[in-house]
């Protein structure tokens, strides 16, 4: 950064004032930001880290409620989402990176109608949020206003325009309040279970994953929902290999060629982007979930296009950039080689432009440039080989001549470097007068390099030569290369859509693998039937989770406690510490988010209707820097959730008014429950308030619930059961216990205890009921996820005659296996083995997952190997990850169970052997045969 300033300030010195400022105008109006400094990345050969665009905020008021705006400048885009609450609009605040925030002057105008915003009711949590940052307040039209912020900004022209992305929110559920976002992981929070790290392989990261943590947070319309489920039941039964799915930032698609400074990496890249949409309308299997993609893309880029428009640009584009670019590992263009000069010399001088641009673009300047590196090797052999021929020729003893051709990569030229090598006696001698033609090399500014470095005039004429050349050449790529630039340009709108179509189908698949993994199911989504307030509630209404398990446990590879909650109405929850009633509002909670946003949810089965809202409440922690207490919060919490509530929502509250004094606190929460009876809103609240229970409560729909115990050995455990009634049984003296209270500490509560609450809590007893079941599960054990992830490279192959002998020598030779295996009474009965193809930068489908798979992979040095797996995805991955294996590409099928997949494994080393394939595992092929059990064929993959 110093270095920087000091260049900045000889910068002003030496150049006119106007410069100066013109200067400063281009560096601030591009880079800032999320939105890099870009400017001649078109000759580079690396990639740039582009971060995702951070954009300018607005926050104001309307009659629905909160608006925000979000403006982006890289993108030239808007986007407006009026009526949310100030919890739903505070979680858009913290997991939003913006460059700027403005406050509208509406926001002045608070309910309580005090002169400082924010300090009682309505707007606090707001404003605590907001003074923590720094923001500016602007006054005016809300959008117009902010949209000319924003050009005086970024010193735009006041003729820029934005477009809007705005996509309607009709019958959209309420984005997440801060709090339920927390508390079930959808935000990573310390100590919370985190729901992102579960939906998908750890191996997905970046803009994937940002796209399933932002829909977890802003749940799409309900139509958006079915379409997303829809897709992954597709991509759960899809047999073909999948498109590893190039995912590419749109901010930096729209930069880079807006600037024309996509480089041929950038290119390639996008070329990818486009083979892959072309990839999935030409598989049979993978056209309609390309279709159904349509929808999903439209809601996250507002940019509505047409199918066969999308295909049609698709192939336009893809057929202009391999007019026009080298892609993969194809070259028409090798770097030029002399024996004589040493080769990292033409390596650094060429592959700076070559392999960029086919060599049909730049004929003329690659020819100059041949002609130029052939002149100069004749030029350097006449002038320096003899001179090298004689002091190779001199035998000396230590101290001789020396002498060499040597490549000076800081002066960019090939000199002689040499000492006493010239004669003590000239005699005409070969190579005298080449040593006479000799002369001190110079550098750039006219100064002596060295001693030792010595050039002659005609290798310096050859050198500028071959330089003037090599620039022309690299000039005219880059003329080409932003030419192609300005050409793409004219289609962005069709690769900010396809890029982002391809980020949702990585993400829908990586959560249809890691959900097929941890044996997920999905959901079945319903309407909301159209009761009315207190109203009894319509069976159609209800909630329905058979099997449920926490979210964070992995049922694939341990036991967790199964659940059955059938919601019809409210729930009032009681049960003992460590009982599980937190862990089974969580759970619920994520079923219920993750099934109206599409996804998978961890249960045997479930019914989820068509939420407006979710809301959870779990603890609440004191705010010192709003002068609030922990109920005061509390109760700030309740409001918004009651305000919000309504038949259709989902309301979900874990040990209510805890954070005050007993009886009045009680009162409050029988008061909140009548309040949300009334609505008829679905939800569980959880207590340990039991005097609830003897309050005149004028509940309707309102059911009681239970977290079970058992009486084992004397002792009193729970169960983590929800069952029907109530249980009073806190288990806190055996809590504190297990947590190492002291033991006399925990004697005297007792007896302190018995003395005051034994007769009272006795005397309850005989009011309600008090639950005792047996336990059908065991201590929760907490189990991390992982998954395989690929890292694949596009390389076409020209050998699909040796693929297709393969795959009928494969089909032959297990086809005959079976026989034998099952001995048939009629052959036609054994069904026709399907070889699937796995091609470079492809990857087994979601349907391989836990399947038994035999597979042969094509190694680069022609030899095939022979495996089997439970795993396919995990071992292709490996097999790939080692060097010089990037682009292998497989074949498999699928077989029933790993005794089967064994035998034929060792049966194709030896047979694919025998019929003249080079095999690279010879070793496997002497496995014993494992033994056979009663399989059918319909476990096999058949054509």
């Amino acid at each position: 950064m110093v270095f920087q300033c000091v260049l900045w300030r000889k910068f002003k010195v030496q150049h006119k004032p106007a410069l100066v400022k013109g200067v400063l105008y281009l560096v601030f109006r591009h880079a800032h930001p999320g939105s890099p400094y870009v400017f001649g990345l078109v000759g580079v050969d690396h990639d740039l880290d582009f971060p995702e665009p951070m954009p300018v905020v607005g926050i104001s008021r309307s009659a629905r409620g909160y608006c925000i705006t979000l403006v982006l400048e890289t993108m030239k885009t808007y986007s407006s989402e009026d009526g949310l609450t100030e919890e739903a609009l505070v979680t858009k605040l913290r997991t939003c990176r913006y460059h700027h925030l403005f406050l509208h002057s509406s926001l002045r105008d608070n309910a309580s109608g005090t002169s400082r915003w924010g300090e009682f009711g309505a707007g606090g949590l707001l404003w605590g949020e907001c003074t923590a940052r720094q923001f500016e307040w602007f006054g005016g039209d809300p959008l117009a206003e902010l949209l000319y912020k924003v050009k005086e900004l970024y010193g735009l022209d006041n003729e820029v325009t934005f477009r809007n992305v705005t996509v309607p929110s009709e019958n959209r559920p309420r984005s997440l309040h801060l709090g339920t976002a927390t508390q079930i992981g959808a935000i990573p929070t310390e100590g919370i279970p985190c729901l992102l790290k579960v939906l998908f392989p750890s191996s997905c990261t970046g803009l994937p994953a940002l796209y399933i943590r932002d829909l977890l947070l802003n749940p799409p319309a309900h139509e958006i929902s079915s379409t997303i489920q829809a897709i992954c039941r597709l991509m759960s039964s899809v047999k073909c290999s999948i498109p590893e799915f190039t995912c590419v930032s749109s901010a930096k698609l729209v930069k880079l060629l807006e600037l024309r400074e996509a480089n041929h990496i950038e290119f390639c890249r996008i070329n990818n982007v486009v083979d892959e949409i072309l990839h999935m309308y030409r598989s049979i299997e993978l056209r309609d979930i390309l279709k159904l993609l349509m929808d999903p893309a439209w809601v996250a880029t507002g940019l509505k296009v047409d199918f066969e428009t999308l295909v049609s640009e698709c192939e336009w584009l893809s057929d202009r950039i391999r007019q026009m670019i080298f892609l993969d590992s194809e070259s028409d263009q090798k770097i030029s080689s002399y024996a004589n000069i040493p080769g990292d010399f033409f390596e650094d001088m060429e592959s700076s432009w070559k392999g960029r641009v086919k060599r049909i673009h730049i004929e003329k300047e690659v020819a100059e440039v041949e002609r130029a590196a052939e002149a100069l090797s004749s030029v350097i052999t006449e002038a320096f080989l003899p001179i090298i021929s004689r002091i190779k020729a001199t035998s000396a003893p230590l101290g001789g001549p020396k002498g060499e051709i040597l490549y000076a990569r800081e002066h960019e030229a090939v000199w002689f470097k040499g000492k006493r090598f010239a004669p003590a006696v000239w005699a005409g001698t070969p190579g005298e007068e080449q040593i006479k033609q000799l002369k001190p090399a110079l550098d750039s500014k006219g100064r002596k390099v060295g001693e030792e470095w010595f050039t002659t005039m005609k290798v310096e004429d050859a050198l500028i030569r071959y330089h003037d050349a090599g620039a022309k050449a690299k000039a005219r790529v880059l003329e080409l290369l932003r030419g192609l630039s300005t050409e793409l340009q004219t289609k962005i709108n069709i690769l900010v859509f396809a890029s982002m179509l391809l980020v949702i189908a990585k993400a829908l698949f990586a959560h249809v693998s890691e959900g097929r993994r941890r044996k997920w199911v999905f959901p079945t989504l319903t309407g909301f039937s159209s009761s009315k307030g207190g109203e009894s509630i319509d069976e159609t209404k209800g909630m329905k989770i058979i099997g449920l398990t926490p979210y964070w446990f992995d049922v694939s590879e341990g036991s967790a406690v199964h659940n059955t909650v059938d919601m019809q109405s409210l729930f009032l929850l009681t049960g003992p510490n460590g009982g599980g009633k937190s862990s089974l509002l969580r759970s619920i909670c994520a079923v219920a988010l993750l099934g109206i946003c599409g996804f998978m949810v961890p249960a045997e089965s479930a019914l989820i209707p068509q939420f407006d809202s979710i809301m959870l409440h779990m603890k609440s922690y004191d705010s010192p820097a709003d002068g609030k207490s922990s109920f005061q919060v509390e109760m700030s919490e309740m409001r918004s959730i009651v305000n919000g509530a309504t038949s259709r929502s989902l309301v979900l509250i874990d040990e209510i008014c805890r954070g005050t004094e007993t009886a009045k606190g009680t009162c409050i929460a029988g008061s909140i429950i009548e309040a949300l009876d009334e609505i008829g809103c679905l939800g569980i609240i959880s207590t340990h308030l039991h005097g609830i229970f003897n309050l005149p409560l004028c509940t309707k729909n309102t059911v009681y619930k239970a977290m079970a115990t058992e009486y084992v050995n004397g002792q009193t455990k729970p169960t983590w059961k929800l069952v029907d009634g109530t249980c009073k049984e806190s288990l806190a003296f055996e809590t504190a216990k297990k947590e190492g209270l002291a033991e006399a500490i925990i004697q005297r509560a007792e007896e302190l205890y018995s003395s005051v609450y034994a007769k009272e809590a006795s005397s309850g007893l005989s009011d309600a009921q008090l639950v005792q079941f047996g336990s059908e599960g065991a201590h929760l054990q907490s189990i991390k996820a992982s998954a395989g992830s690929l890292g694949c490279k596009t390389k076409p192959t020209n050998k699909m005659e040796v693929l297709q002998d393969v795959k009928t020598a494969v089909t032959l030779t297990c086809q005959k296996k079976l026989i034998e295996l099952y001995k048939p009474k009629n052959t036609a009965d054994v069904p026709v083995l399907n070889c699937v193809s796995i091609a470079a930068r492809e990857q087994p489908p979601p349907s391989t997952i836990g399947a038994s798979c035999v597979y042969i992979m094509f190694r680069p040095d022609e030899k095939l190997y022979i495996g089997e797996t439970d795993d396919l995805d995990g071992r292709v991955r490996t097999h790939r990850s080692k060097e010089g294996m990037q682009n292998a590409s497989f074949l498999y099928f699928t077989v029933p169970g790993k005794s089967i997949a064994r035998q034929l494994e060792t049966l194709l080393i030896n047979q694919l052997l025998s019929q003249g394939f080079p095999i690279a595992n010879l070793a496997d092929g002497k496995h014993q045969n494992f033994g056979t059990s009663s399989l059918s064929f319909d476990s096999i993959t058949v054509a």
